[in-house]
């Protein structure tokens, strides 16, 4: 069908778009373009085991480095991408060089939204998104240390985890009212404030940063000063309060964007020859009825699949049940589903236990399933889900009782 495919990122979505393509038979040119020196890599474990070092980069890689040259996959890693030019059907790169394709696929992924504000610029001020990052972070990482961490979601959350383990003296600094409160209820957010707080972590909720102010010495960064009046010492901080989708290719080339790429249910654009795939792409969702754009290495991974089936010529619809999630300390946090929406919360099983689920309706319907520790509601949650099962609220209570039991 295609001779030429071209893919610009090099995250979790390319790699299986890549992967797929040449397992399922593609002999064309295959080319992958990616703005890290390194082949692509995992994110999750950033936060976690390698931000702790107890993870070599090496170990990082979504497949060995030999995996490209040795599937005949043309590589362009370290370069960037600087436009696409649908109508002449080529992308081109920092160098100049114009890289002609049949059909296009856009993995660019996201990137964190940044502190507009006095002394963001510090040395010591640190975002998380590459290996890069988790390295400069690390290099900053001293037993003793104060971190502070800007942002109270997964990120800033798992990042206080790995820092407590090092020994770092830890405070987050959330400007909402709970942690977590894009993504869980009250109770979830409750729970994870006093499993951090139990690790010595300081959480300050209600809390806006006005200022990061530096040492007249050094020049790196001292303290964090808030819009309540507080001031901060630190040695180091990170900021993450959230991603924004890397679409500025994709709006520049004409392509409809909201929130991210727009695509239908086959992953494509409003281009027929230009597919998205990844945190950068808002895709209709057929279990929720709307564009969902989701920050998941799941949705990356099952994404990529359905565009390389897509490309070889099987139509294949993306309807996968989006699922994240978040390791801190000896906890895992696994969502299924999206709670947008929900007006009742049933919790399975007690908080003090250190294993429960927070089950999400909306007029009655599952929507979503929070789970801590508690492997078997997630699983079950995932076929309830999909099948907009309508479980009963006194049975969903019962924690004594299968979830697949509810009904």
């Amino acid at each position: 069908m295609f001779e030429r495919i071209v893919i610009v990122g090099a995250g979790q979505a390319a790699v299986q778009a890549v992967d797929t393509l040449r397992r399922r038979g593609f002999a064309g040119k295959l080319t992958l373009i990616g703005d890290e020196p390194l082949p692509p890599y995992q994110r999750p474990p950033l936060s976690k085991k390698y931000l702790a070092g107890a993870l070599e980069r090496e170990r990082l890689l979504i497949r060995p480095a030999a995996f490209y040259a040795d599937h005949g996959i043309e590589t362009h890693f370290g370069r960037r991408v600087t436009d696409i030019a649908p109508r002449e059907r080529h992308v081109r790169l920092d160098d100049g060089l114009a890289v002609p394709f049949d059909a296009l696929l856009i993995a660019t992924g996201s990137r964190p939204r940044a502190l507009e504000l006095p002394g963001a610029d510090l040395e010591g001020v640190h975002y998380l998104r590459t290996a890069l990052d988790a390295d400069r972070i690390r290099a900053g990482c001293t037993r003793g240390g104060r971190l502070l961490i800007v942002g109270g979601g997964y990120i800033g959350l798992e990042v206080a985890a790995t820092a407590r383990e090092l020994g770092m003296e830890v405070t987050v600094l959330e400007m909402a009212e709970r942690l977590m409160s894009r993504v869980t209820c009250p109770e979830v957010s409750a729970f994870y404030a006093a499993e951090h707080a139990r690790h010595g972590v300081q959480i300050r909720c209600h809390e806006r940063v006005r200022a990061l102010h530096a040492d007249p010495r050094s020049g790196r960064v001292r303290s964090v000063l808030t819009e309540a009046g507080g001031e901060y010492p630190v040695d180091l901080v990170v900021v993450g309060v959230g991603v924004m989708p890397a679409d500025e290719l994709a709006r520049a080339a004409g392509l409809t964007c909201e929130n991210g790429i727009v695509t239908e249910a086959h992953c494509r654009t409003s281009h027929e020859a230009i597919y998205a795939a990844g945190d950068c792409a808002s895709h209709l969702n057929r279990q929720y009825g709307r564009h969902l754009r989701l920050e998941s290495v799941d949705n990356a991974f099952e994404q990529g699949t359905t565009v390389a089936l897509n490309l070889l010529g099987t139509e294949t619809l993306h309807d996968k049940l989006p699922w994240f999630w978040s390791d801190q300390y000896d906890l895992k946090l696994i969502i299924v589903g999206v709670a947008q929406g929900y007006d009742t919360v049933v919790m399975r099983g007690t908080a003090a236990a250190r294993s429960f689920s927070a089950c999400y309706l909306r007029r009655g319907e599952l929507i979503a399933i929070d789970s801590v520790n508690s492997p078997k509601d997630q699983m079950a949650a995932r076929k309830l889900i999909a099948a907009h099962a309508r479980p009963q609220p006194d049975k969903l209570a019962d924690p004594a009782i299968a979830l697949k039991d509810t009904l």
